[in-house]
């Protein structure tokens, strides 16, 4: 079945690229078009798409408004946000992620029309695809079967009121010293929903990595801290690692922690090369923490494309760490906790709702 999507754009020339583009991919059809918000609520209920690219700033009704009222007539649409690389472009795309829009896709700025179009076209084809995958586990969701491979070692998702727990972890007497999070496709709405059930006084640092361009982590640490219990902050290089401190990885740079003076531990922010095509990537901090905190830290696996974090997460348990992943049924993709448990490198599978109590359990 094809993927129908419509193109919401103020601007011809870029309703006519994007247009262009999905049509060259398998088992998409492009519906229609609109150029603002009002318009194209009007024209969804007749077109029925699946999927909307939705430019963010648009005369008449801009995307965020337009998002808002998609949600407040509960129009079941997917949304790709289309934002320019601008710190007011990157605040209301964040709005619009933490309102529960799948991605974003961020407008070129290159020299030439043809390199314009080459980013575009390598930036929106994997979300499409992570688009297409979502729906086909929903549907299998729906119809009951397993979306995941059976073994010894791996552990199927949990129902949505259900957590799995290996038995490993409930012997456990040791504390976790450090939290690191892996996140990626549909993390700022999901960590709008999980960061703020974090206790005032939780009592160790946390780690994460968005996979995010610059300007987006700075604007999504800024919502969030607004949000949330603990301080959050994009994390700055060489600064010393507090407990209760929430940092985020700087888009387009590597966070690691490391050691520094007086034994401290401390946050480098380097321009190591991208892994898994990343950067940041869950993998580079893993390995840090393991290598810093050993069998004290607890690793989570969330919602997002792709397999960044499986490897990490094997050097975490090597070390002797907890791993939690996020479960099928409560993640936007299920792409990165789907390979760790495949890969037999999770401890505990849980639904969004009852993750920050796993995380809690690890460090008190």
């Amino acid at each position: 079945m094809a993927l129908k999507v419509m193109v919401v754009d103020d601007t011809i020339v870029y309703r006519k690229i994007i247009s262009d583009l999905l049509s060259e991919f398998p088992e998409v059809e492009v519906v229609g078009s609109a150029s603002n918000g009002k318009s194209a609520l009007f024209r969804l209920k007749s077109l029925n798409p699946d999927l909307i690219t939705l430019d963010v700033e648009m005369p008449v009704m801009d995307g965020l408004q337009t998002l808002k009222e998609i949600n407040k007539q509960g129009l079941e649409v997917g949304v790709i946000m289309v934002s320019t690389l601008t710190s007011r472009g990157s605040e209301i795309t964040m709005k619009a992620l933490e309102l529960g829009a799948f991605d974003f896709l961020a407008k070129p700025d290159a020299e030439s029309r043809e390199q314009s179009i080459k980013s575009l076209r390598q930036a929106l084809q994997p979300k499409i695809k992570a688009y297409q995958n979502r729906l086909e586990v929903r549907r299998s969701l729906r119809k009951g079967k397993s979306v995941t491979k059976t073994g010894k070692e791996v552990l199927v998702p949990a129902a949505p009121d259900e957590v799995k727990t290996r038995e490993k972890v409930r012997e456990r007497t040791e504390k976790s010293e450090a939290v690191a999070i892996g996140i990626s496709t549909g993390g700022p709405n999901t960590l709008t929903r999980m960061l703020p059930r974090l206790p005032g006084d939780f009592p160790v640092p946390v780690f994460i990595v968005q996979h995010m361009p610059a300007l987006f982590t700075k604007s999504l640490a800024n919502s969030l801290n607004v949000k949330c219990a603990l301080e959050v902050r994009e994390a700055v290089d060489g600064e010393g690692v507090e407990p209760g401190v929430v940092y985020i990885a700087p888009g387009g740079k590597q966070m690691k922690v490391a050691t520094g003076a007086a034994g401290k531990k401390i946050i480098r922010i380097t321009d190591d090369p991208p892994e898994n095509n990343c950067k940041p990537a869950a993998d580079y901090l893993f390995r840090s923490v393991a290598k810093e905190y050993a069998s004290r830290v607890t690793a989570v696996i969330m919602t997002g494309m792709g397999n960044d974090g499986t490897l990490g997460l094997r050097v975490v348990k090597s070390f002797g760490g907890v791993s939690i992943a996020q479960n099928a049924e409560t993640c936007v993709v299920y792409g990165m906790p789907k390979m760790a448990i495949e890969a037999g490198v999770v401890d505990v599978v849980a639904p969004l709702d009852k993750i920050p109590s796993e995380i809690v359990k690890t460090v008190r």
